[in-house]
């Protein structure tokens, strides 16, 4: 079995075009978050947890900041190029933990659909939660911390 732990942060942008995505799922907000694709903080901190247990690197390395391919791009479909990626590799997403340190939106109101989404793509449980960052007035965006395990898989 291997650990893997992955981080995220995005600043808010108060551009209204783009939705605010996280863990997939769209939240009303008067505000998005910046980033060269979504910027969905939970999907990207998952990614880093599993390719660092599966020591395949970290989402720059598969879908690079500065490429124009990734403009905009739906996360979603990233941890889905992942997940298969490792199964290609021999492995077995055992579970994904997240912890989202927002001042807002509140998670708990979308937690079960961003749990079943995300739990679909990577064929495993996958449990999120929201924490209110205490104290700490100079967040200016959203944070996700993710820690996955993943074992070889046995054929």
């Amino acid at each position: 079995m291997r650990i893997g732990q992955g981080f995220d942060s995005h600043q808010w942008d108060d551009d209204v075009s783009k939705p605010l995505i996280l863990g997939g799922i769209h939240f009303d907000s008067d505000f998005s978050l910046k980033g060269h694709s979504d910027g969905d903080v939970i999907i990207h901190a998952c990614i880093d947890s599993l390719l660092g247990a599966a020591g395949l690197g970290d989402i720059g390395m598969f879908f690079p900041d500065n490429d124009p391919a990734y403009k905009n791009a739906d996360s979603s479909e990233l941890l889905e190029i992942v997940a298969t990626k490792l199964h290609d590799e021999n492995w077995e997403i055992l579970n994904v933990d997240c912890s989202v340190i927002a001042e807002r939106p509140k998670i708990s109101s979308k937690k079960s659909e961003i749990e079943s989404k995300l739990g679909k793509i990577l064929n495993a449980p996958f449990s999120v939660k929201g924490k209110h960052p205490e104290g700490l007035d100079t967040l200016n965006g959203v944070m996700c911390l993710a820690v996955s395990l993943i074992q070889e898989r046995n054929e």
